[in-house]
């Protein structure tokens, strides 16, 4: 059996989930099980089943080493968040989503995840597909530019583009490594404190190539229709795009419409579907930081699901990256 890391792995904003979600009951759905930390923590705090959901087939198999002691209590089922609903197959009392990479893709190289390991440029959460590999050496100049800056926020996006095309006519760009020098050399060198040079060009790429926005939003609708009246969401978002789009879909959801900037026009009121827990959303205390650096830029929105009925959201209006919308539906 493979194991991502022999560091343990620490579920984010766990305590503050459990907390102001109390009484866990019922069924709950965890849309992305990865290394079982909500899903365990979910069960030992009172669930009667989890249904534990994740595209990742490693993250199915590596389950099967603790599944075993919660009997027919644990679910799981291979699948993207984004049908939740299909896979749940009946209506549930919660659902909880932790968004993005998890740390065991991260810590493995050969997933190609990480700017700080040497591995195949894969990126690929479902393991199918076309890769990160064949988006930097096929895709052309242009869309390589749109995807650094709109799922990257890259400002030196044009120039990292460029570069990359020049790069693999010299010879295909095969590695993490190989990749990141790439995007290091186009930017200047980090100062104490500041990210590496290339975090937001690894993001970009992973968000296109697991056409994670899509799923963002798909998964949300899912979660609208799958929830019983009173049943819960919890979302813990690990940028900003990711949360904008989360906290404005249960804005919106909660019939207090909004505006996806300050030149849009207010969106009309809906019919309240969702009533928000914790309005502004919650980020790591002290305690939580000092035990798991990881949850620094972690924010965890959450709301209780109404009898308002479940239909499809406007897009349009939920701040999502211009290419997200460019994409057919």
């Amino acid at each position: 059996m493979p194991s991502s890391s022999d560091s343990p792995h620490i579920p984010v904003l766990l305590r503050p989930i459990l907390a102001h979600l109390a009484p866990i009951k019922g069924v709950w759905l965890d849309g992305t099980l990865g290394a079982g930390g909500y899903a365990r923590a979910l069960l030992d705090a009172g669930a009667e089943q989890v249904i534990g959901l994740d595209r990742d087939p490693l993250a199915l198999e590596m389950a099967q080493d603790w599944a075993a002691e919660y009997g027919d209590r644990l679910r799981l089922v291979a699948g993207n968040f984004a049908q939740l609903d299909e896979h749940a197959g009946d209506l549930v009392d919660g659902v909880v989503l932790d968004l993005g990479v998890s740390s065991m893709q991260l810590d493995q190289a050969e997933r190609g995840f990480s700017f700080a390991k040497d591995g195949p440029l894969d990126m690929r959460m479902s393991q199918s597909g076309p890769s990160a590999r064949d988006l930097v050496n096929e895709a052309d100049e242009g869309v390589l530019a749109d995807i650094l800056y709109h799922f990257g926020e890259e400002r030196a996006s044009r120039r990292i583009a460029r570069t990359i095309v020049r790069e693999r006519q010299v010879a295909p760009i095969e590695t993490t490594l190989h990749l990141a020098g790439i995007v290091s050399g186009c930017l200047p060198r980090p100062k104490p404190g500041q990210s590496h040079p290339a975090t937001r060009s690894f993001q970009a790429l992973r968000i296109a190539v697991n056409a994670e926005f899509d799923a963002l939003v798909a998964g949300l609708e899912a979660a609208e229709r799958v929830l019983k009246p009173g049943g819960k969401l919890a979302v813990v978002s690990f940028h900003s795009m990711e949360d904008r789009v989360v906290k404005r879909f249960l804005t919106a959801r909660a019939g207090q419409g909004g505006r996806a900037n300050r030149f849009a026009p207010e969106a009309p009121e809906e019919t309240p579907r969702f009533r928000l827990i914790e309005r502004r959303g919650v980020s790591a205390d002290d305690e939580e930081l000092a035990q798991n650096p990881r949850a620094r830029s972690a924010r965890l929105r959450m709301a209780e699901r109404l009898d308002g009925p479940a239909e499809p959201v406007d897009r349009q209006g939920l701040g999502l990256p211009r290419l997200a919308l460019e994409k057919p539906r």
